[in-house]
């Protein structure tokens, strides 16, 4: 059974409107904005990242999802696998700065013991409060809509190429893989002007296809268009094996928000005020899935869009 296959079989018991029909980043129940992301070595992490990245990527993988809700973070509650002693320590060092970053506070959550040699393990359920105007979903684009994104794409799945020894090492995408920035203040900015928003976390096309999907609607996307930093150019050149291996890759934790054109400038001002880099790559229009273009020509769907369980 796929992830698809699991998640669809739980949509006949998520009922309640607040499950969003387990088709968008987070639950909504009344004011409150739930989340709950895990994180498996060998998956997420690599066994040789520091307990302190791997507490970062734990806390800020779910602020994405936050932050995609145009949510203000509350709190958390964490699952872990204990391991050995000064392992724990450096997590618990890596947990604490995290919250703090993010203004957050530890609620609770559960520890167990795992038996030796058992890949780590860790989960956590963060919690928000909505925007006054409610929370935007993952299914309002509409035909006629901007697609944007924010950032840079591709950054932190080189960066795990670098980690791997695959590609020379540059700071840049090391961090981006090591200690992603999630778009809290970006998001809870932008809400009144998004028709439909999500983070980036498994790869540009594949969550564009669920936006797609969960709209009813087409995205189409330029591909020339996603935004690609210079450091990830530095080492690769820029044709379109580079721009689908970076519209492919996941970990990349930006936002990705449907709008219509008239609030363009509105978007521009807000990201200009953030220093954030906004870049619109595409359109929603009529029809479904998603369509790619390169320089003006259609470009075949790849095989993988993204990464998927």
């Amino acid at each position: 059974m796929s992830e698809a296959d699991f998640i669809a079989r739980l949509r006949a018991i998520a009922t309640d409107p607040a499950a969003r029909g387990l088709a968008d980043d987070a639950a909504v129940l009344g004011d409150l904005v739930l989340t709950h992301d895990m994180i498996v070595e060998g998956i997420h992490f690599l066994p040789d990242d520091t307990p302190q990245d791997v507490a970062w990527k734990l806390v800020a993988v779910n602020m994405s999802d936050l932050a995609a809700k145009g949510a203000a973070p509350v709190g958390v509650l964490v699952g872990y696998s204990l391991g050995d002693d000064a392992w724990n320590a450096a997590f618990a060092d890596g947990l604490e700065l995290a919250l703090r970053r993010f203004g957050l506070l530890l609620l609770g959550g559960d520890t167990v013991r795992v038996p030796a040699g058992t890949p780590r393990s860790f989960g956590l359920t963060a919690i928000g409060r909505a925007p006054a105007g409610g929370a935007p979903s993952r299914s309002g684009a509409k035909p006629g809509d901007q697609i944007w994104v924010t950032g840079s794409i591709g950054n932190a799945g080189l960066g795990l190429a670098m980690r791997l020894g695959q590609v020379d090492a540059n700071e840049t995408c090391l961090s981006a893989y090591r200690r992603p920035q999630p778009q809290l203040t970006f998001g809870q900015a932008v809400v009144p002007h998004v028709h439909a928003m999500m983070d980036v976390s498994d790869g540009l096309l594949i969550d564009a296809q669920r936006m797609a999907e969960a709209s009813g609607c087409e995205i189409a996307i330029m591909l020339e268009a996603v935004p690609l930093s210079a450091a990830l150019l530095a080492v690769r050149p820029d044709v379109l094996d580079t721009r689908l291996a970076a519209a492919t890759a996941g970990d990349d934790y930006q936002l990705l928000f449907a709008a219509d054109p008239g609030a363009a400038a509105a978007i521009r001002e807000i990201a200009a005020g953030l220093n954030i880099a906004v870049t619109p790559v595409g359109h929603a229009g009529v029809g479904s899935g998603i369509l790619l273009t390169h320089r003006a020509r259609r470009v075949a769907l790849p095989a993988h869009l993204g990464f998927m369980h």
